[in-house]
């Protein structure tokens, strides 16, 4: 049976965050909130937990993951930024917002586009999100929780653990998640395109 932290929305319990990070880095699969939805985490360099949540999620390897980093610094380590990129992503983030970038060498191969070698990023405006990505000190490998069959994400932590009992160690309750993912904006070409209208306002992309 998955754990379940109850976990206070605006000043999260330091004991649990620790507790959380510690299951992550021993390889387990974890249900945490973020600004947009409920998501699925790994740690980022964990093969068999990551091919875990691809299964739970019932996507292959074109399906990009996302690496939800803690900000724009961290985001330059694994992707690769030009100034009218970095000015962007400066006004955007942290927000609901996943960008679709060029990967940089630290990035495992594993975890890019096969075709496109690209990478999701996003930068979350949730304090239990940003409280454990601290802790861990790395980015988390994740995944809107959208099981397959489903119309909408999963975002009762009661339902969640219920569901996943067995394919995950931990849901952690933040209080009141949403259910509309985050917006996607590819910055691989010339000009942002919106690949997918969410959470986040498409004005300053120029939609």
């Amino acid at each position: 049976m998955a754990q379940l932290f109850t976990v206070h929305p605006d000043n999260p319990q330091q004991r649990l965050i620790r507790q959380a990070a510690e299951i992550v880095r021993a390889g387990g699969v974890i249900v945490y909130p973020t600004d947009s939805c409920c998501a699925l985490g790994c740690r980022i360099g964990d093969k068999t937990a990551m091919e875990r949540i691809r299964a739970i999620r019932g996507v292959d390897e074109r399906h990009h993951l996302t690496l939800v980093c803690r900000d724009l610094a961290e985001i330059g380590q694994y992707a690769k930024i030009d100034n009218a990129q970095f000015r962007l992503l400066k006004a955007t983030t942290p927000g609901s917002y996943t960008f679709i970038l060029h990967a940089t060498k630290e990035v495992p191969k594993r975890l890019l586009h096969p075709s496109r070698r690209t990478i999701g990023l996003r930068v979350p405006d949730h304090t239990v999100a940003q409280a454990l990505l601290a802790e861990l000190g790395e980015p988390l490998l994740s995944s809107t929780l959208m099981l397959p069959g489903d119309e909408l994400p999963l975002n009762d932590p009661e339902e969640i653990r219920e569901r996943l009992e067995r394919r995950i160690e931990l849901v952690i309750d933040g209080g009141p998640c949403g259910i509309v993912p985050t917006t996607v904006v590819d910055l691989t070409g010339d000009a942002p395109v919106i690949a997918r209208v969410g959470q986040g306002s498409t004005a300053p992309f120029g939609a």
